[in-house]
């Protein structure tokens, strides 16, 4: 570990020790049954042991620590600390002793000395102690470099330095992963069923993208499950759930212990940028209390991964303006806290996570209101918002309806919205009805830019589910 330059004889001794706490000390139990030929030899000889718990002598865990053998492993995000000691060997009086202790990494140098001020003079058999500290925030190699100069009696400056050399390995892999949200709204359900729908999509999120499976075909195979036990509806079109688009971000981090000792996971939290707020998803509710989703005892074995959920949604000022939320944006940074072996703490902030904003276009078009049921051939409204995506041009839109075989548009089809500046928008009223039964999407709405001759379709702009006024006033 270290590499020395004993050039000539000093009259002072420089040691370096990193302080660790102490582990476990463990034996090897060794026992026979009585009619072996050693007989009950060597059951009594654990039993004389004093490393052994008494009454539990076979374990192999013992009542003892053991001092540090070795320098050990350093992780990412660990304090270092070390032991500094300078020792007059002599029988001379040493002056003017001052020792620096620096850390060189691959990218800077940092001093770690807790005084720069030189001591008077060192008698013999004295010593001069010190312990530094250092938050380990880089992977790679590190070299201490601990340097030591002083006077002798005779006047004669003498200097010496030792280097001590060692690595930052990382403790954990994180990934992320980002997910665009979709508003689900359950239909038709009593209230432990709405809470069984919400739970089975909290839990078929982090898997909609791995399983390729779009929420819709989730909740048609759930509500499918819960009509076969008796929901209260006819058909299971009655149970469906209404979902659109929405400004909501999901991230999930995972994390995996790459060490080769387990974690306790004491925080994992994400620390949102100004344009959002954070929502975690890592506890359930249960008999009234919150529970973690991972259990009361958060520990983290050797190479196992666990997945940890927060859902962003952006505050109303960034919200209302269309040109923020574009583009790059950044979302947050996670904050992970844990603890190894006897208590020693580890923490890593990541990097700020950046997301690809999905691009709306020149114009963007967003409900904010609609039924979740309707009756069958009866109008029904909603709202609609509309926002010019771009940060330089104004729009004269003007709004066609187009019937579909089972969603017809009533009111005047090609009336003027008049002029929308840019990063604006506005918000518009429609009223439609449905002539078939079932789970309906809404589609046929055009708008044209008379500007620009362009013209902009929104098709599959949300889901409805469409009963009989006769089976709606059942449920």
């Amino acid at each position: 570990m270290d590499v020395n330059q004993p050039k000539q004889e000093h009259l002072l001794a420089l040691k370096v020790m990193r302080l660790t706490k102490p582990t476990l000390f463990t034996n090897i139990p060794v026992t026979c049954e009585e009619r072996d030929l050693p007989g009950n030899l060597f059951n009594q000889l654990m039993k004389d042991d004093p490393s052994t718990v008494k009454g539990a002598e076979a374990l192999m865990l013992g009542e003892m620590l053991t001092l540090p053998q070795n320098f050990g492993n350093i992780f990412l995000g660990e304090t270092f600390s070390s032991y500094i000691s300078v020792h007059n060997d002599s029988n001379q009086v040493v002056k003017d002793i001052l020792v620096k202790a620096d850390l060189q990494t691959s990218s800077q140098r940092l001093n770690l000395s807790a005084s720069t001020a030189a001591v008077a003079e060192l008698k013999p058999d004295c010593c001069i102690d010190d312990v530094i500290h250092h938050e380990v925030k880089e992977i790679g190699t590190h070299i201490l470099v601990c340097a030591v100069s002083y006077t002798t009696q005779t006047g004669e400056k003498m200097y010496f330095r030792k280097f001590f050399k060692f690595q930052v390995l990382k403790p954990l892999d994180v990934k992320t992963k980002f997910y665009n949200a979709e508003l689900v709204e359950t239909v038709g359900l009593r209230r432990e069923q709405q809470l069984d729908v919400l739970s089975f999509l909290s839990w078929s999120l982090a898997f909609q993208l791995q399983l390729h499976v779009r929420v819709d075909e989730l909740v048609w195979y759930f509500c499918s499950l819960i009509s076969l036990q008796g929901a209260h509806c006819t058909k299971a079109s009655c149970i469906l759930v209404n979902y659109f688009k929405t400004d909501e971000v999901f991230l999930e981090a995972q994390i995996q212990n790459i060490t080769t000792s387990p974690m306790f996971m004491e925080k994992v939290s994400l620390e949102p940028s100004i344009m959002y707020n954070v929502a975690e998803l890592n506890t359930v509710d249960s008999a009234g209390k919150s529970e973690s989703t991972f259990g009361s005892r958060t520990y983290l074995q050797p190479m196992d991964t666990r997945q940890y959920l927060y859902c962003l949604k952006p505050k109303q000022e960034f919200a209302e303006k269309a040109g923020v939320i574009k583009g790059v944006t950044v979302i947050g940074k996670l904050d992970i806290v844990w603890k190894t072996n006897l208590g020693e703490r580890g923490r890593l902030q990541t990097s700020q996570l950046q997301r690809m904003a999905p691009g709306y276009g020149d114009v963007r078009l967003s409900l904010e209101t609609i039924p979740d049921t309707v009756n069958l051939e009866e109008p029904f409204d909603i709202t609609c918002k509309i926002t010019n995506c771009s940060s330089e041009r104004t729009m004269d839109l003007v709004l066609e309806m187009c019937n579909t075989n089972s969603i017809h548009w009533c009111g005047v089809s090609g009336r003027q919205l008049g002029k929308l500046h840019p990063s604006s928008s506005l918000r518009l009223a429609l009223t439609l009805l449905s002539s078939v039964q079932g789970l309906q999407s809404v589609s046929g709405l055009r708008l044209t830019d008379t500007f620009l001759k362009r013209t902009y379709e929104y098709d599959d702009i949300a889901q409805v589910c469409v009963v009989s006024s006769k089976i709606k006033q059942e449920s």
